[in-house]
């Protein structure tokens, strides 16, 4: 356990991996979490089966 409860450290946090994966991202369009791509890549599915195009909120 930490030292002191509620804090944690990032390593890519704070060399900034994190922010330059976010920043490609929202540039491309292409998510770079696993989760991300996933909701990606099956809302693409279900676009092409159905034949249309759900609306984004």
């Amino acid at each position: 356990m930490g030292l002191i409860k509620g804090l944690s450290f990032s390593l890519s946090r704070a060399v900034g991996i994190s922010g330059l994966k976010n920043k490609i991202a929202r540039k491309t369009g292409i998510p770079t979490t696993r989760q991300g791509l996933e909701r990606k890549i099956g809302a693409s599915v279900l676009n092409a089966a159905t034949g249309k195009k759900r609306k984004r909120r």
